[in-house]
């Protein structure tokens, strides 16, 4: 049987996500916004809580942890370069590790730059990431803590996930993020039409996400600042791609 995967809302804009191994019953959180619909999710699925995945230490990511680790007893697992700044953590992961949950197993990735030590989880099976703040639909985190060259080889990284790779990030931005990318690139047909399907999709109430790699490299102009079109297009012909990346980001910050 394949696994399961649970989407839905958390606070005012950050997703909760389960991933489920119906092989083994083992659930998985991927981080804690909120103690209490992550309760209501695993009871509405059946599910028992055995793992959380923490992708970075920021409040909005971790303030259910405390509660959950403490009711479930269940495993945490989060960054070693975050030791000391998430809480009760009982496995302390770095870049290439492996995290099993069940039979399914993430591969651990670093991805500094929203803040230092932000790590993603990539299930290859089923074929998902877990990106937290790194990577949005359209868009990509506020540097914090990192530089524009972490960030940009943070995103390299994840960019270079199969295509059909779903991507499920930390909060819900795609509208906000599909303005902003479309005074970049106001002419690409794939942000055009990403951007009207968001548009329905959040008249209809329905999450914008997930997203997957192919689609993020055809529209989110984080993850294209080493095309040259892109580059032309915001003043900057012919210059590095972090360069690019950091203007586009500078930008974004001050929409």
């Amino acid at each position: 049987m394949p696994a399961s995967i649970r989407l839905f809302r958390c606070r005012t804009d950050n997703y909760g996500v389960l991933i489920h191994d119906p092989a083994t019953g083992a659930t998985a959180a991927v981080d804690a916004p909120d103690a209490a619909p992550i309760r209501a999710e695993l009871a509405a699925a059946g599910w028992r809580l055995t793992d959380i995945l923490i992708t970075h230490h920021h409040a909005d990511h971790i303030a259910g942890l405390g509660q959950l680790a403490a009711e479930t007893g269940c495993r945490v697992v989060a960054a070693r370069a975050d030791a000391g700044r998430i809480g009760p953590v009982t496995l302390l992961v770095a870049d290439g590790d492996r995290v099993a949950v069940g039979t399914l197993e993430a591969l651990v990735m670093a991805t500094p730059g929203h803040t230092g030590g932000h790590i993603a989880f990539w299930f290859k099976d089923p074929g998902a990431v877990f990106v937290g703040d790194t990577l949005f639909s359209l868009g990509c985190g506020r540097l914090f803590e990192g530089t524009p060259a972490q960030m940009w080889a943070s995103l390299l990284k994840l960019r270079a996930l199969p295509d059909d790779t779903l991507v499920y990030c930390g909060h819900e931005y795609t509208l906000a993020n599909a303005a902003f990318a479309l005074t970049v690139e106001p002419d690409n047909p794939a942000l055009q039409a990403r951007a009207a399907e968001a548009e329905r999709q959040a008249a209809a109430g329905k999450p914008t996400i997930p997203t997957t790699i192919g689609v993020e490299k055809a529209t989110n102009p984080f993850l294209r600042a080493d095309q040259p079109q892109l580059a032309a297009a915001i003043g900057l012909p012919g210059a590095p791609a972090v360069e690019v990346f950091a203007e586009l980001r500078r930008r974004k910050d001050r929409f």
